[in-house]
């Protein structure tokens, strides 16, 4: 018999590919198949943890687990489509990132295009989603 976390991660679902900041405030993000697109351009669906805490753009530290408190919110940033792939994504904070921090991007519950229900992790071992701050 499977366990809960077994199944859920049976479920597909797009998974990160790259976060790469393209502004001092701006992170584009790369899925590997299309997205639904409430699920992600819904902020709340994601986390960026630093090395230094929850400074400048990030949201949780190092050792912080993730939790709905500890999302980004409406009111630190937004995301948008940043073509019509259904797959890239433009996240603009309301803060610039901090230069030589560590970032790392952590989007949770992002569906397949079509889907709903995911509720699991969207990285994987060879997701490119940390970046120093510049």
């Amino acid at each position: 018999m499977l366990s809960f976390h077994t199944e859920r991660q049976m479920i597909p679902h797009p998974i990160l590919l790259e976060a790469r900041q393209v502004a001092s405030n701006q992170i584009l993000l790369t899925y590997d198949k299309r997205t639904d697109l409430a699920s992600a351009t819904n902020v709340s669906n994601y986390w960026i943890r630093s090395n230094m805490g929850p400074v400048g753009i990030a949201s949780v530290g190092m050792k912080d687990a993730l939790t709905a408190e500890n999302a980004i919110r409406p009111d630190m940033a937004m995301i948008t489509p940043a073509d019509n792939s259904m797959m890239r994504y433009v996240m603009v904070f309301r803060v610039n990132a901090m230069s030589g921090v560590m970032y790392t991007v952590l989007p949770c519950f992002v569906n397949l295009e079509g889907m709903t229900g995911f509720r699991g992790e969207n990285w994987a071992s060879f997701s490119r989603n940390m970046f120093i701050g510049m």
